[in-house]
């Protein structure tokens, strides 16, 4: 069976009640809050990286700018990228367990209850 034949149908319901849960205003709540977060957050990312790879393909004299020792501003702003990686996911993982999971554990709970 391919993935497009699939419907989500376990313990928790028939495919036509996923289908009315995505439809749902709190799903689609869930989503917008996702969104506000990952959209902005990935861009931003993409940006920062994007700069330090053109730096460090045409502003050669000013990446290797020495900072302190034989540390250069390249070799900062390189060890940066993974700093900011380890903080956008700590921000993410905050947003989510604040803004995303209660919501989502509220959906699940009314899909598997059958609350309407």
């Amino acid at each position: 069976m391919s993935t497009t034949e699939h419907t989500p149908q376990d313990s928790t319901g028939t495919g036509h009640e996923w289908v009315a849960v995505q439809a749902s205003p709190d799903f689609v709540e869930l989503r917008r809050r996702l969104r506000s977060f990952v959209f902005p957050m990935t861009g931003l990312f993409l940006v920062w990286y994007l700069l330090y790879v053109l730096l460090a393909d045409y502003a050669h004299g000013f990446m290797s700018t020495k900072v302190i020792g034989n540390v250069n501003v390249g070799l900062i702003l390189g060890l940066l990228q993974f700093v900011s990686t380890f903080a956008i996911t700590t921000l993410y993982v905050r947003h989510a367990n604040k803004n995303l999971d209660p919501k989502a554990e509220a959906i699940r709970a009314k899909l598997e209850g059958g609350q309407e």
